[in-house]
Parts: structure tokens; sequence; C-alpha cells
């Protein structure tokens, strides 16, 4: 534990900063997860939810949340799957 009064605020905002990038990063894997059902189900609004997916992910990138090259590994995955459907 540290004895320095900056070092234990540090502490406290990092964990503040934790649990927030956690419960983004768990929405974001619960949305690409409901689109990959929509997209292999072949519902109805799966370019809806293709749309709201790939939104997410970039929000995410915005954030630092997600590092570049996976969140377009993610949506260019999304979008093939989309598109073979489509076809």
């Amino acid at each position: 534990m540290p004895n320095i009064k900056s070092a234990k605020k540090r502490v406290k905002v990092i964990a503040t900063k934790t649990a927030r990038n956690k419960a983004y990063r768990s929405a974001l894997r619960t949305t690409v997860k409901k689109a990959n059902i929509a997209v292999e189900s072949n519902a109805a609004g799966n370019a809806e939810a293709v749309r709201l997916a790939i939104k997410k992910l970039d929000q995410a990138t915005a954030k630092g949340i997600l590092p570049k090259n996976t969140a377009a590994r993610k949506k260019s995955a999304l979008a093939r799957k989309l598109k073979a459907i489509n076809a």
C-alpha cells in the first residue's frame, strides 16, 4: 500500500477507471455477441445489430479501451459474415 498522498489518490483513481472500463468492455462484448447471433441466425434486424456493434467498437477504440487493430479485426469479421448472409 502506498504511503505518499498522491500515490494513494492514484490507487483510487485507477480503481475507478478500471471499473468503468470493465463495465464498458463487458457491454461491448455483449453487443458484439448479439450482432454475431443476429447474423448467424439471419434475424430481421441483423444489419442494424452489426451497425450498432461497429459503432460501439469505434467508440471503444476512441476511448482507448480496445486497440485499433483489434477493433478493425472484429468489424471486418462482422461485415464478412453479414455480406455472406446477404449475398
